[in-house]
């Protein structure tokens, strides 16, 4: 059988994919397909390929660690080269109060435990979380995910729920004293690409600190030098008193993390003892590979360069005649079209024209542009003009 009859057949989707590319090779920017046929992510595998495809010092990493060890013990049993220099290296970036680094797989496990650490250090259950957020799939990270569509069919999920209005100031006293934990996204990703107000966001930290909740951010989808910065968070002059990451932090390999203070993660450790275990988290190669990736990030200023490549993209595609507007920060960008122009039927031009180019979960009014930060001034134009062309085939 074919693989595509066999992706078909076995292969369990969580949406139908009738017009699946099979792709054979990636390299730096580019994807190519089975036929030969090259494609520029303008995705990044959702957020996840900052530092590109097989960026060498990556692939370096990975092939070094192979030659020492793979899986040895669970999680937090062993002390392990890649996870103590890349915990070290994180949080030699973060402030005084993230200094303790929890590995997980993937960004919904950073949300589960990230949730548990909020209830366990306050003593509370209630979380407060936002309309049109994302967090994830499972059980907890689904609870706090303002869609209603996604969640109905999985009910009864958490209970003390309660959903905010994202950048709405009044909204922020439904914080109370029992609060055990306000999660929000600095950018709303799903949504479209919202950029919340520093006034908002100065005042929301404020309402934690007054009630004694923990503010969560969840950079799944914006750190890692996404927005023009190592992490969202510092565009606000705001720190979470935990941050979840994942997605572009193992430079293609699986990997996430939740961040927060010693003190905060020892009521982990104790009463009861393994208040949280992973038995893959912090793999040794996924933690090299993030290792090398975070380096080129920094070394190579990736986050320095992410707005001024963004500013390309816009002023260019931002004129053409069926776009309404486009909200930009960083290598993250949601191109708005004028009404009456179909989305998911852009896209389709778009593969045609050799762009990968994806949706938003919560606005299907806009198109998602985030290529690799490595992308090149030259790569750059070749998309914008590709856009263009597939803007132009619309009329």
């Amino acid at each position: 059988l074919h693989n595509r009859q066999l992706f078909m057949q076995h292969l369990a989707a969580p949406a139908e994919v009738p017009d699946a590319l099979e792709i054979v090779r990636s390299e730096g920017v580019f994807l190519y397909d089975k036929e030969g046929h090259r494609f520029i992510d303008l995705v990044s595998g959702v957020s996840v390929s900052n530092v590109g495809h097989r960026h060498p010092k990556v692939i370096s990493a990975i092939e070094d660690q192979l030659k020492k060890y793979l899986h040895l013990m669970v999680y937090g049993k062993y002390i392990q080269s890649p996870q103590v220099k890349l915990a070290g290296l994180i949080t030699s970036k973060l402030p005084n109060n993230l200094q303790s680094v929890f590995f997980v797989n993937s960004g919904s496990e950073a949300i589960e435990g990230a949730l548990k650490l909020a209830k366990r250090v306050t003593g509370r259950s209630e979380i407060v979380a936002f309309k049109n957020a994302y967090h994830g799939s499972t059980h907890g990270a689904l609870s706090v995910l303002g869609n209603e569509e996604m969640k109905y069919a999985y009910r009864p999920l958490l209970p003390e729920i309660k959903m905010l209005n994202f950048n709405k100031l009044e909204d922020l006293e439904k914080i109370t004293t029992k609060t055990a934990a306000v999660i929000i996204e600095p950018i709303q990703a799903e949504a479209g690409i919202l950029i919340p107000d520093e006034e908002y966001m100065i005042a929301l930290r404020k309402t934690c600190d007054e009630t004694g909740s923990l503010l969560i951010f969840d950079e799944v989808q914006m750190g890692f030098g996404r927005t023009g910065k190592l992490f969202a968070f510092e565009h606000f002059d705001v720190a979470p008193d935990i941050l979840c990451l994942a997605k572009g932090m193992g430079g293609g390999m699986p990997i996430g993390a939740f961040v927060s203070s010693k003190e905060h993660m020892l009521t982990l450790t104790h009463n009861p003892a393994l208040g949280h275990i992973t038995t893959f988290g912090g793999h040794p190669v996924s933690c090299a590979a993030a290792l090398a990736s975070l380096e080129v990030i920094i070394e190579d200023r990736l986050y320095e360069k992410a707005n001024e490549k963004g500013i390309l993209f816009k002023t260019k595609i931002k004129k053409h005649s069926i776009v309404d507007h486009i909200r930009q920060i960083g290598l993250m960008l949601g191109v708005e079209l004028k009404d009456g122009y179909s989305v998911s039927k852009l896209i389709k031009i778009l593969q045609k024209n050799g762009l990968i180019v994806d949706q938003f979960l919560f606005n299907n009014t806009s198109f998602r542009i985030a290529p690799p930060l490595t992308i090149n001034e030259d790569e750059i134009e070749l998309s914008i003009e590709k856009v263009i062309n597939s803007l132009d085939s619309f009329y």
